[in-house]
Parts: C-alpha cells; structure tokens; sequence
C-alpha cells in the first residue's frame, strides 16, 4: 500500500510570533486599534472549542455547506472533472475533501494546513481506506503566499481541483480575498478543467448572523476568550481572563462579523519587553468574516482571472441562499 507524503514548508520562528503578536497588542486607535491574527485562536484547546461550534444549532455555516455538497453531489460532478489533483486548502481532518472521493474519484490528494502534523492520522487513514490514490500533506501557511512544492504535481499535466470550503476566505478582507484569489488562479495551473470549489458565506438577517457568532451557550465566548491564554503563553505577557468578556457584532458598512474582547476595567497588559495600558471598554479585535452576495463574489471571481462561476446554494434563487458552494474554472 502507498503511504502518505508530508512536506513542512511553514517554520514561524518563537521570535517572529512574539513579534507579531506584541505588534498587534501595541497598535493604538490612530492605527485601528489593537489587534491579534484569527489564526492564534486555533491552538489545541481552541481547535477543539471551534469543533464544538459547529455542532451549535446556532452556526449554520457547517451544516448548510455538507447540506448542500450531499445534495449537489452529482450536478457538481458534472461540472468538475474526474482524475484530476485535489488540492484541499486548511485541510484540517480532510473529512470535507474525502466526502467527495467518490464522485470526484482524484488521482491525487493534496492536503495543506498550516502543520503537517495536523495531517498525518487523517491522511493515514484515509491512504488505507483510498489506497488507489497517492496522497501528500503540505505543511503551509498558504494566508501569506500559496506556493506548492513541484511534489504536489506538474500544473500543466492532469487538472487540478483546488479547493477551499468553510467559508473561510470570510476572513481575508475584499482587497486581500482578490489578491489571494489570483494566486488560487496561478496555482490551478494551465490543464483543461482546472478550477476552483469554495464554500461562501452569504449575507444574511443580521440578528442569525450575530447569534452564530454569540451563541447561547458561550461556547464562542470561551472560543474567543480562549485566545488569551494562547497570547500569554507566546508573549509571556499577563492578560487575566476575568478582565475580558467577548463580543461579536455585524458591520454592516463592511458585511463582516467582527469578534472583539472588550476589557472589562482599565488595565495595563504588561510582557518582558513593555507594556499596554486598556481602558475600560476598549477592544482588542480578533477576528473579521465577512459575508458576501453571489453577485458580488461572482465579480470578484472574474476580477481574480476566473469564468463565469456555477453557483450551488440551499435556496432555489441563489441570492436568498444562507450559503454558497461555487465552481470557477479556471
């Protein structure tokens, strides 16, 4: 039986996080106000806390995309082509990608999340259930440039199927989504049938919006709140968990969801370098995903270099869809 390659590209040294992260913690109001990457909220406690989210009546998003990837499954299939490489971008477990196998029936599975550890008992797994299919994990953080290794596969042979469900490109600004839509578009190569399969999420009732984000529970909160923790272990600094409470809200100047902690008194967040003095009620801003129309997102398909877009949504008029599943050949 063939087994599972793995490639770490990615190597974010202590030093380089430390900095960011105190970049961000520093940035006064004139700037934006201070700010944390989402991408810290996903240590192994928060990982475990966003698989608990999607498990919330609250967040459709997960549910909505397998809703609608189980029931498009064959139309899909007779838009993207069979034998091609599958390029599964934040992988995660590979759960999505590999629901798709039967139908897609790849030659290649290319899975890349930030750490090839992430990969290897799902990529393992799924060797012996696909045996037929040659597998290679990338560790990559493709958020700052989406670069494959000449392992995934020559761009010019078989088609390649890149593919980015969730809607995580939410978390990418307008500007930033084109820029990293047009390396999506470099990275699908120059064969016959080559594409794009993502995950949208559409703009919506603000008030199901803002539950998704604030569920009743507080399962996002500590999600949210969980980031502290992380930070203090990166920084050495000494942020208290009581001194903060979560908040999410829609923007809808920008459609996006915004999540903040909110200091709860006026405080000063002190690690070995320096400091950072909050008051009351200033914020410290976590994440954005934005949301988008089909209409909207179809243009910024083209603007990236992509065709005119097959669109899948959970509603008969794609506009009043909660979620969008797209194919853009590319």
């Amino acid at each position: 039986m063939k087994m599972p390659q793995f490639i770490q590209l990615h190597h974010d040294s202590a030093e380089a996080i430390r900095h960011e992260l105190i970049q961000g913690l520093s940035a006064n109001l004139q700037a934006g106000g201070a700010e944390v990457s989402p991408k810290f909220l996903y240590d192994a406690l928060g990982s475990r806390l966003f698989e608990a989210i999607t498990e919330l009546p609250e967040y459709y998003p997960t549910r909505t995309e397998a809703a609608i990837f189980q029931a498009q499954a064959v139309a899909m299939a007779q838009h993207i082509p069979r034998g091609a490489t599958l390029i599964d971008l934040g992988a995660g477990n590979c759960n999505k990608a590999a629901s798709l196998f039967e139908v897609l029936a790849p030659v290649r599975y290319v899975a890349v999340d930030i750490s090839v550890d992430f990969l290897r008992a799902a990529l393992g797994s799924l060797q012996r259930q696909y045996p037929a299919i040659e597998m290679l994990g990338i560790g990559l953080d493709f958020s700052r440039q989406l670069t494959l290794p000449p392992e995934a596969g020559a761009p010019n042979a078989e088609p390649r199927v890149l593919f980015y469900p969730g809607s995580s490109i939410g978390n990418f600004t307008p500007d930033q989504a084109l820029e990293f839509l047009r390396q999506v578009r470099t990275a699908c190569g120059t064969a016959a049938g080559s594409g794009l399969l993502i995950g949208v999420d559409l703009v919506k009732d603000p008030l199901e919006l803002q539950a998704a984000y604030d569920d009743a529970l507080g399962v996002t909160a500590a999600f949210n709140r969980n980031l502290i923790s992380n930070v203090n272990r990166l920084v050495g600094s000494d942020m208290h968990l009581a001194d903060w409470a979560h908040l999410a809200l829609f923007n809808p100047v920008d459609s996006r969801i915004e999540m903040h902690l909110v200091a709860q008194r006026d405080l000063r967040v002190n690690w070995p370098e320096g400091s950072r003095a909050f008051v009351q009620g200033e914020r410290l801003h976590t994440e954005n995903s934005y949301k988008w129309t089909v209409t909207g997102f179809t243009h910024l398909l083209r603007a990236a270099g992509f065709a005119e877009p097959v669109v899948w949504t959970d509603a008969p008029v794609p506009e009043q869809g909660r979620f969008a599943v797209l194919w853009a050949g590319a």
